[in-house]
């Protein structure tokens, strides 16, 4: 990884999403995008003062979902971060591969509001498809960059941009490209991505303490903060990076998928889908359990999920589980949905870059059901050496993803 882009709940660039990370902030607030006042849940954790505008010109902007505004923003700081020649770089072997889990949601919305729930009359956008595809933030950001190397789209609800990270890893080391942007967007809050969650049961109602709502493993739980954002990555050919005198932040060393083949919202019970894909993960890194210093968990603060990860992971880890630090920085960003794992993956490099694990906010009641014995980085970021992170994203549908970054 030789380049990395954030704009999240907590913090609109690398620095200050780092910054939030280590002091443990909580990115929840009322919504502003639109009006929630009839909503079960009035909360969510959005961007704070983000204007596409202050980053593309109007025109562009309004060509442009929110989704991929937050892609182009992303990949951008990605770019720079990276310290590329544009000129020297061979465009056909630099790819794309972003994710979202739903893509244009608001543009969509918005159309339907006006022009079928309205008057009636069809007289629709011609840009609703293109700013509406989840496709389509992979495409803009080979047409900005002239990239010409591989490009497409991941979606697997909230393990989506895992998999584009997986899979940028697996074609470079294939040999089919020498870099890859990858990573992921998403920009659920709106009235259909709240009501449609909140019909399942699936978010938090805390209303009326919202900055501490999202609290993964608390026994008072009850259920995730819808987040929004972007993480965006640079994955390149180690040798590529040497002869550029790339700095490289972190190694991609092992990536994995699997299936819990079981429900389409709930985890499997004993959790064998996210036992597979840990298991696959450190096959794949040619790692022990003991060579991982942090996991950064899914733990999206439902009940039956956070439940069992934390089986899952002590069935994977033996006893080498209580020598680990466990997080999950849901707590502070929310749910950022298809862009959770390269926001969290993010996370994970900073933590070995600067040697601290986030902490796991909003902790107040143990619960019975979890071993109290584990250490959950509750509250407070801890210091401790950390030489490798595994980063696990869960999605709907029963897809499980996993990553393991290692300091170089």
């Amino acid at each position: 990884m030789t380049g990395l882009g954030a704009l999240t709940p907590i913090g609109n660039t690398l620095d200050a999403y780092r910054a939030s990370l280590q002091n443990g902030l909580s990115g929840a607030n009322l919504i502003t995008l639109f009006d929630a006042s009839l909503f079960k849940t009035r909360f969510a954790c959005e961007l704070k003062g983000f204007n596409p505008e202050d980053h593309m010109d109007r025109k562009e902007a309004r060509r442009l979902d929110r989704f991929t505004q937050m892609a182009m923003v992303a990949v951008d700081e990605a770019i720079q971060h990276a310290g590329f020649d544009m000129e020297a770089l061979d465009k056909d072997r630099v790819g794309v591969i972003w994710a979202s889990g739903i893509g244009g949601m608001a543009t969509l919305e918005k159309e339907i509001e006006e022009h079928v729930l309205g008057n009636g009359i069809p007289k629709h956008n011609p840009f609703l498809i293109p700013k509406m595809i989840t496709d389509i933030a992979a495409g803009q950001i080979s047409i900005q960059y002239g990239f010409r190397g591989i490009n497409y789209c991941t979606v697997s609800a909230c393990a989506s941009s895992s998999h584009a990270i997986m899979n940028a890893f697996d074609y470079i080391r294939l040999g089919k490209a020498d870099v890859i942007v990858s990573g992921g967007s998403e920009a659920a809050i709106t009235k259909t991505g709240v009501g449609g969650f909140n019909s399942m049961k699936a978010l938090s109602e805390r209303n009326d303490d919202f900055l501490t709502a999202s609290r993964p493993f608390d026994k008072d739980r009850d259920g995730f903060v819808l987040g929004e954002g972007a993480g965006a990555l640079i994955l390149e050919e180690y040798e590529h990076a040497k002869r550029r005198g790339a700095t490289m932040y972190a190694e991609v060393v092992g990536a994995a998928a699997s299936a819990d083949a079981y429900h389409i919202t709930a985890p499997h019970p004993e959790g064998l889908g996210v036992i597979n894909v840990m298991r696959l993960v450190l096959q794949d890194a040619g790692m022990n359990p003991e060579d991982i210093d942090y996991i950064n968990v899914h733990g999206t603060s439902t009940s039956l999920g956070d439940v069992a990860e934390l089986k899952a992971i002590q069935k994977v880890f033996g006893h080498k589980a209580y020598d680990l630090n466990i997080s999950s920085t849901k707590s502070m960003t929310g749910h950022l949905l298809g862009a959770a794992g390269a926001v969290e993956a993010i996370a994970g490099v900073l933590s070995m870059l600067h040697q601290f694990v986030p902490p796991t906010i909003n902790h107040f009641t143990d619960d019975p059901e979890i071993d109290p014995n584990l250490n959950l980085t509750f509250n407070t970021a801890q210091e401790r050496p950390i030489r490798a992170v595994l980063s696990n994203t869960f999605g709907f549908g029963g897809h499980n993803a996993s990553v393991i970054l290692r300091k170089v």
